[in-house]
């Protein structure tokens, strides 16, 4: 039995939108400052938590003055051009094997009980000062033939070790739950919060896919600012992940 819980704070399903796009803490944490900058950018509201018991057991202050759950967040964001995409993330995953499938099972189900027309999972890959790449990869033969019909190639030689993960498992579970399904992958130096990697997927994301995030560097650099005080502010985060009792060390994660 999954033990995934969806908490709905407004309504108890998706709105019509155009795309989602997952992102959960991982290298350089490209993901997560693009989903960041947009929910800080752009009209937002929060949607629901997913809630895990395998989801480190830290219980944060809100900007409310009250204690939250561990939790990943559901969003909706309103685009400059007024069309609607949802944001998945937070600043954690499960810690265990067990806990990383089911949330991507939950999510996948999501995504296709509300006709997501495509779910785009971002991520992080350590690479040299002058790599710059966005890596686009997938896990179905008719999602690899659309992107490639659109001049997108899609890759074939990274990320060289597989993904290990949430992102990992989105994509390749997502044909199983005929969720078309894309992961984007930046090439980072890998620093604790690399704007430049997350700007480059912002913009790659505009012009390749035709979803105007309309983000920019300098809001990238805002948003990489506030993770780096909450990394600074709290390593209890950090001890709960690299902890003896992770299955897998957060170091692999993209």
């Amino acid at each position: 039995m999954n033990r995934t819980k969806i908490h709905w704070l407004v309504g108890d399903n998706l709105p019509e939108h155009v795309a989602i796009i997952e992102a959960v803490p991982g290298v350089g944490n490209v993901g997560k400052l693009v989903v960041d900058g947009l929910i800080k950018k752009h009209p937002s509201r929060t949607l629901a938590w997913i809630l895990h018991p395998d989801l480190p057991p830290h219980a944060v202050l809100g900007d409310k003055g009250l204690i939250l759950p561990p939790r990943i967040e559901i969003n909706s964001v309103i685009l400059p051009d007024d069309t609607n995409i949802i944001t998945i993330g937070g600043d954690l995953q499960p810690m265990t094997a067990a806990g990383q499938f089911e949330v991507s099972e939950e999510i996948l189900k999501l995504a296709s009980e509300n006709n997501t027309p495509q779910l785009l999972v971002l991520a992080g890959l350590t690479a040299g000062l002058e790599d710059k790449q966005i890596h686009v990869i997938c896990s179905d033969e008719n999602v690899r033939r659309n992107l490639e019909n659109n001049d997108i190639q899609v890759s074939k030689e990274q990320p060289k070790e597989g993904i290990i993960g949430i992102a990992g498992l989105i994509v390749s579970l997502s044909p199983m739950h005929k969720v078309p399904t894309v992961g984007l992958i930046a090439d980072t130096v890998g620093a604790s919060a690399d704007a430049l990697a997350a700007d480059r997927m912002a913009s790659w994301i505009d012009a390749a896919l035709n979803i105007p995030l309309d983000l920019d560097l300098d809001m990238t650099e805002e948003t990489a600012k506030k993770i780096m005080e909450k990394v600074n502010s709290s390593k209890s985060i950090e001890d709960l992940l690299n902890s003896e009792e992770n299955e897998v060390s957060s170091d692999f994660y993209v």
